[in-house]
């Protein structure tokens, strides 16, 4: 093709706004950007001077798919400057919240935004008709995703039970018992979704650009709550250091900073995770992981897709044996309305959590009286935009010889495979004027 422009505003099937622009001449690529034109939040600004116990609620807010995960980020780390320890039985409950959040998200990607592109579609409406019964299947686990959060935060968005020091209000064992029973029942319709994925799966792209991931790394366990930082690339860092790991920059093209490590990017999200914690995954996880190909160290950005559904599998395994767990060890009851007794002092903490797009990173501190005085978020949609930019510069002089409408499509599946959140991405921007 002699000439290529493409110009996509503001990208369908993703949350937020983000741009492709291509421009090529006779085979040769001249200019391709990944644009975030959206306003920064100030979200680190919003929380400032206000009181410990107000954090979490706040945060939670920057995310309304990942709103667990951002509570839960945020109480880590204000636990963490305040010296608040919580019980083992509160954090096996908040690991069953993360799995909840998990599965609802990514269900929603998999079922509802990627999987149009596979069957040729331009959205989930026209595979109501064609595939009925598919679409209600991932209804059918979308919604158990979405009561298993309610359950356990008292919501499915912008949890109300998660507090310093605990759970305002923890589940009944009878309540957990019926959880489990759903959760058990829903393998069949995890078979009958990772069938229908595989039976289009062709429509992924082969194409690999060797990049770095990044995730947590646990030794016991496949890692969302809790961990060290891992690179692919050798080399473990404590959360309370992930400012040597992220490293963020700014670029013309974009309101959200991009980060590096060790080299010009890296990845973080589910694909991150699975290449870095792999062995730890469930049996009929690493069963799916098997039954599509998908293999540890694997570099295709595509494959994210994959790599959720995947996680989607173990979330639920892993909640049933959390299940067990704690009513194995039998729940330790609490008060109607519980508010743990909490001595405000001055600290600084880190909490970093694996949400659904990947590691994210709250900082607080806070001054004698439980006042936050900093803050600091590292979203991990904003850790994905460097290498979504590099995955672009590498992918486009391969596929020149394709049609436009080809090269367009490519491109976007290649952002949706990242399940973008662009608007939580673009946040404080510490500017100083020079006079």
């Amino acid at each position: 093709m002699s000439k290529v422009n493409i110009n996509v505003e503001h990208l369908t099937r993703v949350e937020g706004h983000g741009n492709i622009l291509v421009n090529a001449s006779n085979g040769k690529l001249e200019k391709v950007l990944w644009e975030v034109p959206e306003a920064p939040r100030y979200f680190e600004a919003f929380v400032k001077g206000k009181p410990y116990h107000q954090l979490a609620p706040i945060t939670a807010r920057i995310c309304g798919i990942c709103s667990i995960g951002h509570a839960l980020t945020s109480l880590k780390a204000t636990e963490q400057a305040l010296g608040i320890e919580i019980s083992d039985q509160d954090v096996l409950f908040r690991k069953l919240a993360l799995h909840g959040e998990n599965m609802q998200s990514h269900v929603l990607h998999v079922g509802y935004l990627a999987l149009p592109d596979l069957v040729g579609a331009g959205s989930v409406i026209p595979i109501v008709s064609s595939n009925p019964d598919e679409v209600k299947t991932v209804i059918r686990l979308h919604r158990l995703a979405n009561e298993m959060s309610t359950l356990m935060c008292g919501r499915t968005t912008h949890p109300r039970r998660l507090v310093p020091g605990g759970f305002s209000k923890i589940p009944s064992a009878l309540e957990l018992e019926e959880l489990k029973g759903k959760l058990a029942d829903s393998v069949e319709d995890l078979q009958a979704v990772a069938s229908f994925v595989k039976s289009v799966a062709s429509g992924l792209p082969d194409f690999e650009r060797e990049t770095e991931f990044i995730s947590l790394v646990h030794d016991k366990e496949y890692p969302f709550y809790d961990g060290d930082i891992i690179s692919s690339d050798g080399g473990t860092t404590p959360p309370e250091e992930y400012l040597s790991v992220t490293n963020e920059f700014v670029v013309p093209q974009s309101t959200a900073k991009y980060t590096k490590n060790k080299r010009d990017s890296y990845m973080v999200g589910a694909l991150a995770r699975f290449n870095n914690n792999y062995d730890l995954l469930r049996p009929m996880a690493k069963e799916v992981a098997q039954d599509f190909g998908l293999s540890p160290v694997c570099h295709n950005p595509y494959m994210n897709n994959v790599a959720q559904l995947v996680e989607i599998v173990h979330s639920v395994e892993d909640s049933i044996a959390l299940i067990d767990e704690i009513l194995d060890k039998g729940i330790k009851e609490q008060g109607l309305y519980h508010i743990p007794d909490i001595k405000p002092k001055a600290g600084t903490g880190v909490g970093a959590v694996e949400v659904p797009r990947g590691i994210l990173f709250h900082e607080y501190t806070y001054d004698d009286n439980g006042i936050c005085t900093n803050a600091n978020c590292i979203i991990p949609t904003n850790q994905n935009h460097a290498n979504i930019q590099l995955d672009m510069e590498e992918l486009v002089p391969n596929i020149l010889d394709k049609t436009e409408k080809e090269i367009e499509l490519a491109l976007e599946m290649l952002v949706r495979a990242y399940d973008p959140c662009i608007s939580c991405s673009t946040h404080y921007v510490d500017v100083k004027f020079k006079r």
